[in-house]
C-alpha cells in the first residue's frame, strides 16, 4: 500500500519533520499511524520527503526524514474553467480534476448555471472548493497541488483566454475532437467546461473571439461535473504527462 501523504508548510533541511495542528490530528488519529511507519510528506510545491514515524502525540507527529527531493511542475500546466455545478456535484467536479492533474481550477458564473454564488456565498464556495482539492491532492498522492482561484466572470475568463497558449471550450456542436488536437509542449492550455444549460451565445462569441476552440469529446454529452475530468485525461496522456 503507498504510504500515505501529509502537507508541511516547509520541508526543510534538517534530519526531522513535525506534523502539528489539524495533519498531526489526521496522521495521528485519523489515519492512527504508529513508530515505524513510513510516510510522505509535502509542501505542495513539488518539495517531497519519505519519512518514518517517531513519535505520536495527542497534537504532534514527528518524523525521521529519509530523503528529500524538488520535483519541477509538470508541463504543460492545465487550467480548468468550470461552470459551477450544483450541490454535491461541485465537489465531485473539483475532485475528478486533481486527481487527474489539474494545475489550476477557475469557478466561473456562467449565464445558464444552476448555482449562483454572490457575496458570501461565493466567498465561502471557494473556500469548499480549496479544502476540497487540498484533500484530492492528498489522496492522490500529487507533489504540486492545485491552486482553485476566486469567482471569475465571463469577460474575466475570456481574458484568461486571450493569454493562453492554447484555450479549448468543450461545445456538443463542435466537429473537432479533443482526442486528435496537437498539445504544446509546455505554457498553458486553458480548457472550459460550460455549464448543464450550456453556454449561451454570447459567451460562445466572446470565448471564441479571444481564440477558444470548440472541441468535443465524443458523441455523448457529459455532465458539466465529468466532462472536464474526460477531458482532461484526453489531454494528460496526449500531452506526454502520464508517460
Amino acid at each position: 500500500m503507498t504510504p500515505p501523504l501529509f502537507v508541511v508548510a516547509s520541508l526543510g533541511t534538517g534530519d526531522t519533520l513535525e506534523l502539528t495542528g489539524a495533519e498531526a490530528h489526521h496522521a495521528g488519529t485519523v489515519k492512527r499511524l504508529t513508530v515505524g511507519e513510513l510516510a510522505w510528506l509535502s509542501d505542495g510545491r513539488g518539495g517531497l520527503a519519505q519519512a518514518t514515524v517517531t513519535e505520536v502525540a495527542r497534537d504532534l507527529v514527528r518524523f525521521a526524514v529519509l530523503h528529500r527531493r524538488q520535483l519541477p511542475p509538470p508541463e504543460p500546466q492545465f487550467t480548468v474553467v468550470q461552470a459551477l455545478p450544483k450541490g454535491e456535484r461541485a465537489e465531485l467536479a473539483v475532485e475528478l480534476l486533481t486527481e487527474l492533474g489539474v494545475d489550476e481550477i477557475v469557478p466561473w458564473s456562467a449565464s445558464r448555471s444552476v448555482a449562483v454564488w454572490r457575496g458570501e456565498k461565493a466567498a465561502r464556495g471557494v473556500e469548499k472548493w480549496r479544502r476540497t482539492a487540498l484533500e484530492a491532492a492528498k489522496q492522490s498522492r500529487r507533489q504540486h497541488f492545485p491552486q482553485v482561484a476566486d469567482l471569475a466572470s465571463t469577460s474575466a475568463v475570456a481574458n484568461r483566454i486571450a493569454t493562453a497558449d492554447l484555450a479549448l471550450l468543450l461545445h456538443e456542436d463542435a466537429t473537432e475532437p479533443i482526442g486528435r488536437l496537437s498539445l504544446p509542449a509546455a505554457g498553458e492550455i486553458v480548457l472550459v467546461v460550460g455549464p448543464e444549460g450550456g453556454l449561451s451565445p454570447e459567451e460562445l462569441a466572446a470565448f471564441t473571439g479571444r481564440g477558444a476552440r470548440p472541441v468535443r469529446l465524443g458523441s455523448e454529452v457529459l455532465r458539466t461535473s465529468t466532462a472536464g475530468g474526460a477531458a482532461l485525461a484526453v489531454l494528460a496522456a496526449r500531452s506526454g504527462r502520464w508517460d
